[in-house]
């Protein structure tokens, strides 16, 4: 990962929360070729001490280069959107603002014990707010025997983990008003403003 010093994140706590918020990552690998499959990756653990785990469906061919051990990359991305330079009060050069983790695994494959408590964890994650939530464990017992066989779980062992966060850290005070009115009025981005305004809160005196 590309990391300048002034957008870079080393804070564990910043890192494991950013992580959670936005768990539907890319688990890259390298195969016969590069390889890449979108799916939610939860934690376990703590910020100071923590593992992921996911799963995919058995007949994805990335499969075949998950096998214990093996390493690849899982690229977690925040909110992000283009930055006109015609917002700053001078001109300047456009740019874009995001932020990103990666993290270098290592995989474990998961008995099928361990698969089908993370898929109760998982499933209870992303139903608990729903208005009626349908539970794994409610789903009838036939098809979840069914489904189960089908496809295969694993943990993820972090071996290097990098953030960034490039949130208009450095400029001045009106070109970031500027930045955050217009992708609030005309984007209608406000996960980026407010991420902007959050990471600028000391120059923007908590408000604007």
């Amino acid at each position: 990962m590309y990391q300048p010093q002034k957008y870079k994140k080393e804070d564990q706590a910043y890192i494991f929360k950013f992580i959670q918020q936005h768990p539907f990552a890319a688990i890259v690998s390298n195969g016969n070729r590069l390889m890449a499959t979108h799916i939610p990756i939860l934690t376990e653990g703590n910020s100071e001490n923590f593992k992921l785990y996911s799963h995919i469906a058995n007949h994805n061919e990335q499969l075949k280069y998950l096998n214990d051990g093996d390493e690849v990359l899982l690229i977690f991305q925040g909110s992000h959107g283009y930055i006109s330079s015609s917002w700053y009060e001078e001109k300047d050069i456009s740019t874009w603002d995001y932020s990103a983790v990666h993290i270098n695994a290592k995989v474990i494959r998961q008995s099928s014990e361990e698969l089908e408590q993370s898929l109760i964890k998982l499933v209870r994650r992303f139903e608990k707010p729903q208005p009626k939530p349908l539970y794994y464990e409610e789903i009838p017992r036939k098809m979840r025997e069914e489904h189960l066989p089908l496809i295969t779980g694993f943990w993820l062992e972090p071996t290097k983990i990098e953030a960034i966060a490039k949130l208009h850290q450095g400029y001045k005070k009106q070109d970031i008003i500027n930045v955050i009115t217009e992708l609030e009025s005309e984007s209608g981005n406000t996960e980026l403003s407010k991420n902007i305004k959050d990471e600028n809160k000391d120059l923007l005196d908590g408000g604007y």
